[in-house]
């Protein structure tokens, strides 16, 4: 994240400075009380966080889990039940704020995608649940003052007072791995940096280790389903993450490609202030998704969504790269169709046959093409034609979701539709797993997904979640046709 609360902006001229939606009051992080210097880093220390959320979580999921699926009560059970889950939804996000706030890395991250992925929550309690959550995207609880100032010394060779004209102690924003911090530079550019938490290396390493230790207890079972290789992919993503530098370098590659498009802003980095653990752009004005959210107008949204289209679709489709982050915390609306995009490190050259096999089973259900789609699926997707159940699940389900892209028409997000790009999968597998007749649940046989499709899953969840908050409106076929259509382009240096 590398921007200013609301209505704040550059103190020269150019991209990010238009605002013309009244700006919100500035948001500021709480920093009352001792903050720690740097987040529990041992792997059963952060475990034993964890599971001390279970009664409270696990309630909640599985409820969320019988709606999903169309699980029937009488009256007076539903009431019960509702009373009861309604009581305990805030305790439970409050519960979960606190403790992944402090924990930083992986579970905060896991945090950040149940505060704006529809579907996640309970039917009928997403919004009680996720208003608490949202605070994590943008509002984890810092660090103390003298963590960044540490970090900063060491990576820049200076104290943060020496190294910038100007620099503020607290920061505006914080996240999974770092937080943000207003400067300015000598040469007198106002910028954002982005200052990775102390120890936050070895929170995320023991974070993949009890991931691991999981894994290899369902071995059995997992071998089956690949979870290995899964496991993997999210591994190098998110140890990918931690390099700033890397971050930096994407943010450039991302200018580039939309360097065109004068709707997406992408903030400069400024380089020689940029090391692994330190990160400076420049500073974005604008306001955020909620804001923008209640006080935009339908066609603002539906100009703001486009935006948000063209640089996820053209980044994906014509040059293969993922930006797999998509949650609301991520962009700054500059007024009209303007949206600044921050945060590239979780983003992913895919390779060339995936991208090309992915434009296949789309072009095919835009041509109508049933036979090639459903050869795709088999061939691209790993699905199984001599899986009835399965087949038929997820091949109706890759209709479902690619159906903004394949209908040429203007297709409108909702928070309904959002969530039935989950709800879908969980009711319809419940029936392959609980068959009628059978006193045991059945193991659904596996599909053999690429396991590069981690990320796109993510992102194609979570932006659904983010256009429905806009309720965006667009021909997106009419938008995404022509990368789609065509070849992949290289990379632009």
């Amino acid at each position: 994240m590398t921007s200013p609360p609301d209505g704040d902006s550059p103190s020269r001229g150019g991209p990010g400075t238009a605002v013309p939606i009244p700006p919100a009051q500035e948001s500021t992080l709480e920093l009352d009380g001792k903050r720690a210097d740097r987040p529990p880093t041992s792997r059963l220390g952060r475990f034993a966080r964890l599971t001390a959320l279970a009664p409270r979580a696990l309630p909640m999921a599985a409820e969320a889990m019988k709606r999903a699926a169309g699980f029937t009560r009488t009256e007076d059970e539903e009431i019960a039940a509702r009373a009861k889950l309604l009581k305990n939804a805030r305790g439970t996000a409050q519960a979960m704020l606190k403790t992944l706030g402090e924990m930083k890395g992986l579970p905060l991250k896991l945090g950040q995608m149940a505060s704006y992925i529809d579907g996640l929550a309970p039917p009928g309690y997403e919004e009680k649940f996720q208003q608490v959550l949202r605070k994590l995207q943008q509002k984890a609880p810092p660090l103390s003052r003298e963590a960044a100032v540490q970090v900063v010394t060491a990576e820049l060779g200076g104290k943060p007072s020496d190294v910038f004209a100007v620099w503020d102690d607290d920061p505006f924003a914080a996240a999974s791995i770092g937080q943000v911090h207003r400067a300015t530079t000598r040469g007198g550019d106002r910028v954002a940096v982005k200052v990775q938490y102390p120890g936050i290396d070895k929170a995320i390493e023991s974070d993949l280790s009890s991931l691991s230790m999981l894994e290899t207890m369902i071995a059995p079972v997992g071998r089956r389903y690949h979870t290995k290789e899964g496991l993997d992919e999210i591994k190098s993503v998110f140890r990918a993450e931690l390099d700033y530098t890397h971050e930096a370098e994407t943010a450039d590659v991302f200018r580039r490609i939309h360097a065109e498009d004068a709707e997406i802003v992408i903030p400069r980095v400024h380089h020689s202030l940029t090391t692994r653990r330190v990160l400076t752009t420049e500073l974005l004005g604008g306001v955020d998704y909620a804001t923008f959210c209640t006080r935009a107008t339908q066609a603002e949204k539906n100009a703001a969504g486009e935006t948000i289209g063209r640089f996820m679709f053209k980044s994906l489709f014509a040059y293969g790269l993922l930006y797999a982050d998509p949650h609301p915390g991520n962009y700054r609306f500059l007024g009209g169709g303007k949206v600044g995009f921050l945060d590239f490190g979780c983003s992913k050259i895919l390779p060339d046959p995936l991208v090309a096999g992915m434009k296949r089973y789309i072009n095919a259900a835009k041509d109508e093409d049933w036979d090639e789609f459903y050869k795709a699926c088999a061939e691209v997707l790993g699905y199984d034609p001599d899986d009835k159940d399965g087949w038929k699940l997820y091949t109706e389900y890759t209709k479902m979701v690619t159906a903004p892209l394949t209908v040429d028409a203007p297709f409108r997000h909702t928070q309904e539709a959002a969530r039935e790009n989950v709800a879908f999968l969980v009711r319809h597998g419940r029936k392959i797993v609980f068959r009628e007749g059978d006193r045991l649940p059945n193991l659904p046989k596996p599909i053999h997904m690429p396991h590069e499709l981690t990320f796109v899953n993510r992102l194609q969840w979570g932006l659904a979640s983010v256009l429905a908050g806009l309720e965006a409106e667009a021909n997106w076929r009419r938008m995404t046709d022509p990368w789609l259509r065509a070849p992949k382009l290289p990379l632009p240096r």
